[in-house]
């Protein structure tokens, strides 16, 4: 199967006829008789927005609509220190000739994650807590969707497979702080397995990254608690206390610290507190390092975006050094 196409590396000049799949519609007024369509064209390499599609040449792109697959052909090109594509043909492709989900971003091969967590909860020592874990984690099902769904629609992990990977750096980081603060291990670990198991309720990825309706009105955060009490309240022999079934409810609806940013309570465990900054450290690091890795938040040669950008809302800084590492080591005297 031949590369999807780097979209972040197209040069300006470069002519393209790909395959993408259509994310946004955005429809731009200017007044009474002067309007514009932009669409933004993606693959699982990058995205791209195309130059605006004016009055008289929006005909050209009328019933195109996020999440359809579109055959295009066109010419990179800049406005203000930002790439654009000037599309010459777009013609949509008849639904299921291309499963969208090949053109979205991916983490690739997902066995080491399931091998590292997989490893880590068979080490916990409780049996009740083992066993709750494995209502989830042992079910075909739900690790199928798990590997699957995207931590985010448009954000942090947001690709295939990024709910499992943010799991996996929230286990990695949580532990460590685990063991330098005196936490329980295993609780924390089990914050970090059962945090964002609503995402699965809450995201669809069939086509484009988008919230389902249940998403929209209730949030990933009480999606996940009310998943974890069905889970628990549907076995003949419950796995674990209802004070332990607390306990872990709580892990779930306050790992997002503070109730402005979606808590509907902030932590009051130790285990929660640690949880909670380990959750942040994933998702911000993360944000931090895909905005510095996209050329186009770097206009020409600029070190540092022009403006504070929306993942991290601060600008970044892009410049480094080797620290000589490549240099040929002086003698000591």
């Amino acid at each position: 199967m031949t590369a999807p196409l780097d979209l972040k590396r197209l040069a300006q000049g470069e002519r393209i006829q790909e395959t993408l799949l259509v994310l946004e519609v955005e429809q731009r007024s200017f007044g009474p008789d002067k309007a514009c369509t932009v669409l933004t064209l993606g693959n699982a390499r990058g995205r791209i927005p195309t130059a605006p599609f004016w009055n008289g040449d929006q005909g050209r792109v009328d019933g195109v609509a996020r999440g359809h697959v579109v055959q295009v052909i066109g010419e990179v090109g800049s406005y203000r220190d930002r790439r654009q594509l000037n599309v010459t043909s777009l013609r949509v492709l008849p639904k299921d000739s291309v499963d969208p989900r090949a053109l979205l971003p991916s983490v690739g091969d997902v066995t080491r994650y399931w091998a590292l967590l997989d490893r880590w909860r068979g080490d916990v020592r409780g049996p009740r807590l083992r066993r709750t874990l494995a209502l989830f984690y042992d079910d075909f099902d739900f690790r199928a969707g798990y590997e699957a769904c995207p931590a985010s629609v448009r954000g942090h992990h947001a690709v295939l497979g990024g709910l499992l990977k943010h799991t996996c750096e929230v286990a990695t980081i949580a532990r460590a702080i685990a063991k330098a603060c005196r936490a329980d291990p295993d609780l924390v670990l089990a914050g970090a397995l059962l945090h964002d198991i609503g995402k699965l309720e809450a995201y669809r990825w069939d086509g484009i990254f988008e919230h389902t309706e249940s998403g929209l009105l209730l949030g990933h955060v009480v999606l996940g608690a009310l998943m974890l009490d069905r889970k628990v309240r549907a076995e003949p022999d419950p796995p674990c206390s209802e004070q332990e079934l607390m306990l872990l409810h709580h892990l779930v609806l306050s790992h997002h610290g503070v109730r402005e940013h979606g808590a509907p309570v902030e932590p009051m465990t130790l285990e929660a507190e640690v949880l909670h900054y380990a959750d942040n450290a994933s998702a911000k690091t993360a944000s931090m390092a895909e905005v510095l890795a996209d050329p186009d938040n770097f206009p020409g040669d600029a070190a540092v975006t022009p403006s504070a950008h929306w993942m991290i809302r601060r600008r970044a800084y892009r410049g480094g050094s080797d620290w000589g590492v490549n240099e040929e080591p002086h003698s000591e005297s």
